[in-house]
């Protein structure tokens, strides 16, 4: 299960994917979805995201 905050999430506030960002190098950010071994996610490189830590 997710942690947000500090609290767990279950039920339908549980999300179904989690998606993680892993910086390779300054210019270069590969995300990962959580119980996918077998792609990496692609976005456009003048796409701008907000991730939270």
């Amino acid at each position: 299960m997710e942690h947000l905050d500090g609290e767990e999430l279950d039920g339908p506030d549980e999300p179904e994917s989690t998606v993680a960002a892993h910086r390779s190098s300054p210019d270069r950010t590969v995300f990962t979805e959580r119980g996918n071994t077998d792609a990496w996610i692609s976005i456009e490189t003048d796409a701008t995201v907000e991730l939270e830590p």
